[in-house]
């Protein structure tokens, strides 16, 4: 069974998590460069270390976006919809993702 990217889905959580920051301040602080960040965020494939990269700072595993993947962590699914909910604020989404991340450390301890 192959899989292959939800580009859709993967651009979309970007642009929700990136919110009102400018491309090019985030392109920079991820490691990757503006143009690339702008080809993504439309769609497009990225290379191997430019989709890891965006992963991390997106805090979800590198499975999240294959087609047939199932995420079996509930931390980073709940994470990841509230991410690509566009109908929910970006700033609320946030709050929501420190409160479910403090919830689930509390439980780690």
């Amino acid at each position: 069974m192959s899989s292959s990217l939800d580009t859709t889905k993967f651009a979309e959580m970007i642009k929700s998590k990136r919110g009102k920051t400018g491309l090019r301040a985030l392109a920079n602080d991820i490691g990757i460069s503006a143009s690339t960040l702008s080809r993504i965020e439309q769609g497009n494939l990225p290379d191997i270390d430019t989709y890891l990269k965006l992963c991390q700072w997106l805090e979800v595993s590198s499975e999240y976006f294959n087609t047939n993947a199932v995420d079996t962590n509930p931390q980073t699914g709940v994470i990841a919809h509230l991410r690509a909910d566009k109908t929910l604020p970006p700033n609320t989404a946030e709050a929501l993702i420190q409160m479910i991340n403090l919830a689930y450390a509390s439980t780690k301890k």
